[in-house]
């Protein structure tokens, strides 16, 4: 099975937060940064897991107030 990647866009003072709360998650998924003048970042999500990054991605937006857009 492939990696599945998504890019995001998001606020640059959170990508360091994201990156860490993101890969706290031992294997599911790695954050790369793609553009740090726009900030967008890109999820390298392991296969199997996909589902448990769009949980995790609802959670950092309602719970945490954390803007990401999907590109």
């Amino acid at each position: 099975m492939l990696t599945v990647r998504r890019q995001y866009k998001v606020d640059r003072r959170d990508i360091m937060y994201l990156r860490a709360t993101i890969e706290s998650f031992d294997g599911m998924a790695v954050v790369r940064t793609n553009d740090p003048a726009e900030a967008i970042i890109e999820l390298l999500i392991a296969p199997g897991c996909e589902d448990s990054v769009e949980e995790l991605i609802g959670d950092l937006r309602n719970r945490e107030r954390i803007k990401i857009e999907e590109l």
